[in-house]
């Protein structure tokens, strides 16, 4: 299958709020969730910049398809983290993809060697077909919950998945709660952020982490965004052919000029932010306080400028854009969706 094509299945795709097999099978054959692991592992070993264009290319044929890649590839910074022997278990497989919550929803109980986990994280994108699960939780020593937090890796046949997803937009994301109940995770299937255990470890995995996970998740808006730029004029044009009335005709292209405008330059200031603190990244020169606060910034205000672009667009489409079938009504309910990431909101 031509990747194209799934642009053209995007409303069966909502429709079975998952991705069908046939796609899974796509992205495993093109590696699209390992983007950013080693080619030993099977994995395209792209940088940064590389990454996060493919998450908008990827965004702009459909948002679940996008944001799915976007969270599988995310799993890939957690592979210097674990026991090399570990981690070769868990992403060499073709079809290896990492499903989890960074909120420490969980309590680790320390004991033989290991500790026993109990806990229930929400959104937890691409539960239904993750091998692995990594969930953050706050150990608890003495029958006291402290504040040290670790991070686990437990495989998908110890984990509950509660089928709870069911949001305006990114329906096909399986974003689900997932839980488990007393299981034991030993020592080596733990880690924390930051501390290298292998040898797969390259200048993509040391990136401020945050910093990755918003421009990762900007992207995905403005791919969505660029899809909905497209199908809006796409629509116009329609308008335009069957419409005498010219002069709303001309308004609503003068909106459409604007507002494209808009969307150009929110993406050309995030690639040349985002260029520049990767260039320093791989020159070994540490992002300070300041510059990290400002890309936060950054990405927010970008979000909140896409689906301002959007709003306003929609407005003037009339009846059919209400539709929750009609295209450009799934575009724009996926993009209010993307944007309400924590990483991205005010």
């Amino acid at each position: 299958m031509n990747i194209l094509e799934i642009k053209e299945r995007a409303l069966e795709i909502e429709q079975l709020g998952k991705l069908p097999q046939d796609i899974l099978e796509v992205i495993y054959e093109q590696q699209l969730f390992k983007l950013f692991i080693a080619k030993e592992l099977g994995g395209k070993d792209l940088d940064l910049l590389e990454g996060i264009k493919v998450f908008q290319r990827m965004s702009a044929i459909d948002g679940n398809f996008g944001w799915l890649v976007t969270i599988g590839t995310g799993g890939n910074l957690f592979i210097p983290t674990l026991n090399q022997e570990i981690g070769e278990k868990i992403f060499s497989p073709s079809d290896a993809v990492i499903a989890g919550s960074g909120y420490p929803n969980g309590t680790a109980v320390k004991k033989d060697g290991g500790y026993t986990v109990t806990g229930q994280w929400k959104f937890c994108s691409g539960a239904d077909y993750a091998t692995t699960f990594t969930m953050n939780c706050f150990i608890k020593e003495d029958g006291i919950v402290t504040d040290k937090i670790i991070s686990c890796a437990i495989s998908r046949e110890q984990v509950e998945i509660i089928n709870d997803w069911q949001a305006m937009g990114l329906k096909a994301t399986a974003s689900h709660t997932i839980r488990v109940q007393d299981v034991w995770i030993p020592f080596d299937k733990t880690f924390q952020l930051g501390i290298s255990k292998n040898r797969y470890h390259n200048v993509v995995h040391s990136f401020p982490f945050a910093t990755f996970a918003e421009a990762s998740f900007l992207s995905v808006c403005l791919g969505i965004t660029e899809n909905f730029l497209d199908e809006a004029f796409s629509l116009m044009e329609q308008k335009n052919k069957k419409s005498s009335y010219s002069e709303r005709i001309g308004a609503l292209q003068f909106l459409f000029m604007q507002q494209k405008k808009r969307f150009l330059q929110v993406e050309e200031q995030f690639y040349a932010v985002l260029t520049d603190y990767w260039q320093q990244h791989k020159l070994g020169v540490e992002l300070t306080e300041q510059e990290l606060q400002q890309f936060t910034q950054m990405s927010k205000e970008s979000a909140a400028v896409c689906v301002d672009i959007a709003n306003n667009i929609i407005r003037s489409l009339g009846m059919d854009a209400i539709i929750e079938t009609a295209t450009i009504n799934r575009i724009w309910r996926n993009l209010c969706t993307a944007a309400q990431h924590g990483f991205l909101t005010p």
